[in-house]
């Protein structure tokens, strides 16, 4: 990631944002800006696809209101690391209650939805048309329980509330947790490093 991200959204120098860079662990690893530094929202139209920019859909006004899920252990941080991100292929056409105790299972851990806003920003080529992927560790919270929409990043077909001048371009939006889909994945790392 680039210190123009960050001066150009959350108005820090290239110096400020560096001093703010912990020191990265061995191996493949993605930095991640942390809702605490920019929401998930507002980084999201710095995703790119080809000359489009991101966007969170209409009906996600409530982005911010989706954190770590129990059992999550986020650093709290400005910028930290997560290491060896993988999209979560195999796990296509899961539902996310599938899926979490698999990642689990595997000693992995399930991104949140500003880690895999943060890997696309590094990494743009991951995001591909028919293999995209969920963000299970962030939900919102309720009252009793969790709320039943689960965020996901996709490319949007340009249909709908999207808008045809969208098609194609990266989209931060979700779908129902006990839903399955083939085309969407699972995104984990192997840690996250403060």
């Amino acid at each position: 990631m680039t210190a123009d991200v960050a001066t150009q959204t959350a108005g820090l120098t290239a110096t400020a944002f560096a001093d703010l860079v912990p020191d990265a662990p061995e191996g493949d690893c993605v930095l991640v800006v942390s809702p605490s530094l920019l929401p998930a929202a507002d980084l999201a139209p710095l995703l790119t696809k080809g000359d489009l920019p991101g966007f969170v859909v209409t009906d996600l006004t409530d982005l911010a209101d989706f954190v770590p899920i129990e059992g999550e252990t986020v650093p709290d941080a400005p910028l930290y690391w997560i290491t060896e991100v993988e999209r979560g292929d195999e796990m296509a056409n899961w539902t996310p209650d599938e899926a979490l105790p698999a990642i689990r299972e595997r000693q992995r851990v399930p991104l949140t939805v500003s880690e895999g806003i943060s890997w696309l920003l590094q990494e743009p080529q991951r995001l591909e048309r028919g293999r995209c992927f969920m963000t299970i560790a962030s939900r919102k919270p309720k009252a009793t329980g969790l709320d039943a929409r689960t965020p996901a990043i996709w490319i949007s077909n340009g249909t709908g509330r999207d808008g045809r001048e969208r098609m194609g371009a990266p989209k931060v939006g979700w779908c129902w947790a006990g839903n399955r889909h083939t085309w969407l994945g699972f995104a984990s790392a192997a840690s996250r490093v403060s």
